[in-house]
Formats: structure tokens, C-alpha cells, sequence
């Protein structure tokens, strides 16, 4: 024959700080208590200033329309390439001027040549004339002949001197015309770049020029997170602060339960444990002396 038993217990105890270090623990803990009610709201200073940001961001003036403006500019090349019909005419211009010399269109049309020639050819025919006339042979074979060559010979050295002054002045026409060919090509090539650079900043402009139109919402919207965060921070903060400290002291509550299994004997003997108190002490007596 056995048994089951059943055992409950519950323990308190209670925490308390060292002693030597309570006062000045409940003196911070004072303090910080004292910080609550204000950890929840702004101070003055704080509210006026997310007030004064608030207000300068709704007095920002709108700046998209010459922001859309200088992006769009941009990225339609910035005016880099306004002049270039300009550049193109004055090249056009200056070979204008110089292609009758630089295809030799020129040589030997120089208007003062010819009053040269005639004056040479003047001298040579009085000088030779005179000189056959002397002679009696005016108007002879050998005078012609001789007025021919001195003719030649005072007209031959002018003419190639002007002959080669043109080819000279022909080919330093075409020599400049290529030059400025190629300082005009080099001029397009430059104001080209600088569109290009225009139209890559143009894009980069284009988050730069977001980011200006929404700076003063953004302004608006970080300062009022401000009202939130920074009560909320210092909550946070004492809470911080509060909790190790709490955590350590107060009272603590356990319980435990147990069972044991009694042999027949032990019950018997704990039964009649109890019977034996329930009996009287002393003699009985059972009515005779």
C-alpha cells in the first residue's frame, strides 16, 4: 500500500542598495525623477527655434522657374554654340577675298604694271630710234630688230618680277586659307565641347536643381520631426538611465511544488501518529475503583 504527497512553497525577499551608497542613489534618482515631466514637452528655446526654421522655410521663394531655366539651358548646350554661323561667315568672308589670289586669278593684273611697260617700252623705242636715226639706217631691218630686243630686254625682268610676286602672294593666300580653316574648324570644335560639357552639367543639374526646389520642405519636415524626437530622446534617455538601476532592488516572489510517494508502513505510522495524539493522556478509567 503507498501514497503520494503533495509540498508547496513561496519565497519572498526583498532588495535592498548598500547602504553607504543609498543616499546619494536616491538622490540621483531624485534628480532624474525631477527631469520627467520636462523630458516630454520642448523648452521654449527649442520650440522657437523649429518655429523660426519653419517660418523661414515657408518664406523661401520659389526658385523652379529659373532653375528649370538654367537646367534646361543647359542642357540644350548653355549658348555655347550661339556664335558659330558667325565664326562659319567670317571664314567664308575671308575666303572671299582671297581665293582670286590664291588661284592666281590675279597674276599679272596689276594696274600699275602696265603704265610701267608703257614707259619702259617709251624710253627704249625713243633711245633705239635715235641711235639708227644717227646712224642713217632709221627704219631699217636691224632697226627693228634692235627696237624688238631693247623692247624685250627693259620689259622681261619687270614682268618676271611681278610674275613671281603674284605666285608669292597666291601661295601665302591658299597658306592662310588653310590656317584659317583650320582656326575656324578648331573654334567649332571648342564651342562643340563646351556644349557638351553644358549638357553633361546639365544633367548633373538636374538632382541639384530638386534638391533647391524641395529645401525648404524639407527644411519644414526636419524641424517638425524635431518636435517629436527630441522629447522622445530624452525620455529615451532617462529611461536608460532609470531602468538598470530599477532593475536591480524590489522584491522577488518565487514558488516551488514537490511530491513524494509513502510506503504502506510509513502511512500506517503516520495514521497512527495521528490517532495516538487524538488519545487521551493519562489512566482511563472504565467505572471501578
Amino acid at each position: 500500500m503507498g501514497g503520494t504527497s503533495k509540498t508547496t512553497q513561496t519565497q519572498t525577499s526583498s532588495l535592498a542598495p548598500y547602504e553607504p551608497a543609498s543616499g546619494a542613489l536616491q538622490g540621483i534618482l531624485g534628480s532624474i525623477n525631477k527631469l520627467v515631466p520636462q523630458a516630454g514637452t520642448l523648452t521654449a528655446g527649442q520650440q522657437g527655434a523649429i518655429n523660426q526654421v519653419i517660418s523661414n522655410a515657408n518664406r523661401t521663394p520659389d526658385y523652379s522657374a529659373p532653375i528649370n531655366s538654367g537646367v534646361t539651358g543647359l542642357l540644350n548646350g548653355g549658348g555655347a554654340q550661339n556664335n558659330d554661323a558667325a565664326i562659319r561667315s567670317n571664314l567664308d568672308t575671308y575666303r572671299g577675298l582671297l581665293t582670286p589670289t590664291a588661284t592666281g586669278a590675279n597674276m599679272g593684273q596689276n594696274s600699275a604694271l602696265k603704265a610701267q611697260l608703257d614707259q619702259i617700252t617709251s624710253d627704249v623705242t625713243n633711245q633705239v630710234n635715235s641711235q639708227w636715226a644717227a646712224a642713217g639706217r632709221d627704219g631699217s631691218p636691224g632697226s627693228t630688230q634692235a627696237l624688238a630686243r631693247g623692247i624685250a630686254s627693259g620689259v622681261a625682268p619687270v614682268l618676271a618680277a611681278q610674275y613671281n610676286t603674284d605666285a608669292d602672294r597666291a601661295l601665302n593666300a591658299a597658306t592662310a586659307m588653310y590656317g584659317a580653316g583650320n582656326t575656324t574648324y578648331g573654334l567649332l570644335n571648342d564651342t562643340q565641347s563646351n556644349a557638351n560639357t553644358n549638357f553633361t552639367n546639365g544633367i548633373g543639374s538636374v538632382a541639384a536643381g530638386l534638391n533647391a526646389q524641395n529645401a525648404a520642405p524639407t527644411a519644414a519636415i526636419n524641424a517638425m520631426a524635431q518636435q517629436f524626437n527630441i522629447p522622445a530622446s530624452q525620455l529615451q534617455t532617462l529611461l536608460g538611465m532609470i531602468s538598470p538601476v530599477a532593475a536591480q532592488f524590489g522584491t522577488q516572489n518565487g514558488r516551488s511544488e514537490g511530491e513524494s510517494t509513502m510506503s504502506g508502513a510509513q502511512q500506517f505510522a503516520t495514521i497512527a501518529s495521528g490517532i495516538g495524539s487524538l488519545w487521551p493522556k493519562g489512566n482511563i478509567s472504565f467505572g471501578a475503583s
